[in-house]
């Protein structure tokens, strides 16, 4: 029988869907180019000291070549037995799907098996399928567990995706959750739009995946109308590679956050705030090139605070770009309030054990 998010332990379920943080896994690896399993059990440890209150595994920060190395089911068990042992309270876990429909969905069995509540569905394998091979692909994999919709930027690889698609999807009773990443503030609407138009709005929670625009996505009010009344839907939390270092700082902004939007106190403290979160993205992810070094940089953070050894890829051809590590010592040096290298510095034997 397939895995439904109705299954998911009350307090995991009741968590994702009112928001929370998840970072995006990285994946450390040694001189070589293997799995360094001592930092990556490292890594979940701290992002589940940090206060995550989810992994994201096998998606775009953990590299999508893991699928060549065979190091996705290695590397998704391992962090779901470290983020077990490890914890006090379970994290949702959520494991990244590729490829055209079999895979995916063998992915899916995988992941389930190890116990990961949804699937992060990619769909930049589908390129040049119709609307209706879309969904059709989506309700197939929908069919083995849960999903988290994914609408991923062109520029790593993602495809366009119309408002009646995401009205489609989100029609889907087993997706829970949308990630919307097209770095877009026209496609973000999209997303939001065709939740409202399927009425899964309180079925579905949306996360930020914008890692241009985290601090904005959280704290706008969509407001939508239907059938003449107005529709009010925000944004919950965010499944972030930016949030894959910092993580620490990323779960105190959050809480901030949240707090003023509670309180319904957005100031320009907040919008400022924002700024100069962008320009922490800008470098860790390399904008500047185009993104090529976005994993690589995020690495590089790690590397500084000593998580990890080096800034290793599994493509030999990815690391930094010219200028790149000038770029993230300047916002390092500018913003050590939104990072956390005490924290990071109080607790690495510990994690490294």
């Amino acid at each position: 029988m397939a895995l439904s998010w109705m299954d998911w332990p009350s307090d995991v379920l009741e968590a994702f869907q009112r928001g929370t943080v998840i970072p995006a896994h990285l994946l450390a690896l040694d001189a070589d180019r293997k799995l360094d399993v001592r930092r990556q059990r490292a890594l979940t440890r701290y992002y589940v000291d940090a206060g995550a209150g989810g992994l994201a595994v096998g998606v775009h920060s953990t590299q999508f070549a893991i699928r060549n190395a065979g190091l996705y089911e290695p590397v998704l068990r391992l962090a779901a037995e470290t983020a077990a042992a490890w914890g006090t309270r379970p994290p949702v876990l959520i494991a990244g799907l590729v490829g055209q429909t079999a895979q995916a969905r063998r992915e899916a069995e995988i992941a389930a098996g190890l116990g990961y509540h949804a699937g992060l569905l990619s769909l930049a394998a589908m390129k040049g399928a119709s609307e209706d091979e879309l969904v059709a692909h989506c309700r197939a994999v929908a069919r083995v567990m849960p999903l988290v919709g994914f609408y991923l930027q062109p520029a790593v690889g993602g495809i366009p995706l119309s408002v009646n698609f995401w009205q489609r999807f989100a029609e889907i009773e087993e997706v829970i959750a949308i990630k919307i990443a097209p770095f877009n503030r026209y496609q973000t609407l999209d997303v939001v739009q065709g939740v409202v138009a399927a009425r899964a709005e309180d079925r579905i929670a949306l996360y930020t995946g914008n890692d241009d625009s985290i601090v904005l996505d959280l704290v706008t009010p969509f407001v939508l109308r239907r059938d003449g009344a107005e529709i009010e839907i925000r944004i919950k939390g965010g499944l972030l590679g930016h949030w894959s270092v910092w993580t620490k700082g990323a779960v105190e902004l959050f809480l901030r956050i949240r707090r003023k939007v509670d309180m319904g106190s957005i100031g320009s403290d907040l919008l400022a705030l924002a700024a100069r979160v962008t320009d922490c993205n800008a470098a860790f992810f390399d904008v500047a090139n185009d993104f090529r070094g976005c994993i690589a940089g995020c690495h590089e953070v790690l590397r500084r605070q000593g998580l990890f050894e080096g800034i290793w890829c599994l493509d030999p051809n990815e690391g930094l770009s010219p200028h790149q590590a000038e770029a993230i010592e300047r916002v390092m040096r500018l913003y050590p309030e939104l990072g956390d290298d005490a924290f990071v510095a109080a607790n690495r034997d510990r994690w490294l054990s």
